[in-house]
């Protein structure tokens, strides 16, 4: 089977590599490559076929290396896989690089409840000096004077904004932002269903019938229409047989038939799955679990739960999102619990423009009291994701969405999104992109 790579994304990772391992004249090449973009949208997969393509050997480090019991260990072994990946190069004479995967999950820091450990700054600065000094990479307790091969590291992440910033600073790493286009999503889901001999005009419809949906959901799409069959299995053999039919059985495996890989039958399949995904985001059961103790933390205490009032209709609950210990709002005003608010995130008015998931987004970054930012860019600064402010909100729920009307009302050829900004330390939490190009969508 051969999987579809991206010509963007290719040729990024290979002029990148191989700049790394050339010898150009006063010229300073970052050593690191960060890809970041959405969830799911095949990052580390495309990396693992460009590097077959190439013919290039990996070595890979994951998120969940960044951390340990032991103080120093995952710097160490920063270095130590650094130095495997130059011995291959001496050895097998081939090119190499160093990969880690989701770095931001773990030497990212998401918000002010997250640990910042003394090993997060060895990791920092162990890659910041690797970064400065390539052939120059020694282990703890030992010093080797020989220079070793200057090896390009490629690093993944969904948001790089969580990352110490003189670690991803121009010089050091090079930032692309993957996001495929509707041309590299058909050739990509082509590719999933290959086998399948689906004709190309029905990926075509298939990709455009869930355009917001990551390159993942498709593969998970074709993994689904399986379960009847596997479920078939399992009657017939019997729930309590299964193991043994399935796990060291002298039987020879299973065998499957080809599945109703018809458009409509697809596309049903994709419907069921949006909706769980929507029951997901509509639950949000672990915001009300843990809404006492967010709101305790503002009020500096995380013990006593009397001191806040409970929300039991929609004026506590506003009353309860405002207090602060001293019957005063955030911005010193007063706050009387029993008069009626002139702010309501429960109720936000009613949008044509705006479809019920914005307003859903809307509401849910106003009513944990953030400000909401949205932004535009058009296509050709969308590439370099510089994005321009067109303006900020906080608290009046009618004002923030008549804006974002307005936004989209006149940069109908541009990228849209809304931000959503602690309001402390200006912190995003969150980045979700509204509005695109015809030609993108």
């Amino acid at each position: 089977m051969s999987y579809y790579i991206a010509p963007r994304f290719l040729e990024k990772l290979a002029v990148h590599i191989t700049k790394n391992y050339l010898n150009l004249p006063n010229v300073k090449v970052p050593l690191i490559l960060g890809i970041h973009g959405r969830k799911g949208e095949g990052k580390s997969f495309q990396c693992e076929l460009v590097f077959e393509r190439m013919g290039i050997n990996v070595v890979h480090m994951s998120a969940g290396e960044l951390e340990s019991p032991d103080a120093g260990d995952p710097a160490r072994l920063i270095r130590l896989r650094y130095r495997e990946a130059a011995e291959l190069v001496k050895v097998r004479g081939k090119m190499a690089v160093l990969m880690i995967n989701d770095i931001d999950a773990g030497a990212g820091r998401v918000d002010q409840y997250t640990q910042y450990t003394v090993n997060t700054q060895l990791v920092n600065g162990t890659l910041m000096n690797i970064a400065d000094n390539p052939t120059n990479v020694q282990l703890p307790g030992a010093y080797d004077s020989e220079p070793i091969q200057r090896i390009p590291i490629i690093v993944t992440g969904n948001d790089f904004s969580t990352l110490y910033q003189p670690l991803i600073r121009d010089g050091r790493m090079e930032k692309f932002y993957w996001e495929p286009n509707r041309d590299d999503r058909i050739g990509i889901v082509a590719g999933i269903f290959q086998v399948d001999r689906i004709a190309h005009g029905d990926i075509e419809q298939l990709v455009d019938a869930f355009p917001q949906q990551s390159i993942d959901f498709f593969g998970a799409v074709r993994s689904r229409l399986y379960d009847e069959q596997v479920q078939q299995l399992i009657q017939k053999v019997g729930i309590e047989r299964i193991s043994s039919r399935v796990v060291n059985s002298a039987e020879a495996p299973p065998e499957f038939q080809r599945p109703n890989f018809s458009l409509p039958h697809l596309i049903e399949v994709g419907q069921q799955m949006v909706q769980e995904q929507k029951r997901v985001q509509e639950m949000r059961l672990a915001e009300e679990y843990n809404k006492s103790l967010y709101f305790n933390r503002k009020l500096g205490d995380t013990s006593d739960r009397s001191a806040a009032p409970s929300p039991n209709n929609a004026n506590d609950l506003q009353f309860f999102r405002s207090y602060s210990g001293n019957g005063q709002m955030g911005n010193g005003q007063a706050v009387n619990p029993t008069a009626p608010q002139s702010t309501s995130y429960a109720g936000q008015p009613s949008s044509n423009r705006l479809t019920p998931d914005v307003m859903t987004e809307v509401n849910r970054i106003l009513s944990q009291g953030h400000r909401l930012g949205i932004e535009y860019v058009d296509d050709r600064r969308f590439r370099t994701n510089s994005w321009n402010c067109y303006g900020s909100y906080h608290g009046d729920g009618a004002a923030a969405i008549a804006a974002l009307e307005a936004c989209l009302s006149e940069h109908p050829k541009d990228y849209v999104r809304i931000v959503g900004i602690q309001s402390g330390d200006r912190r995003r939490i969150s980045e979700t992109v509204i509005q695109r190009p015809l030609a993108k969508a």
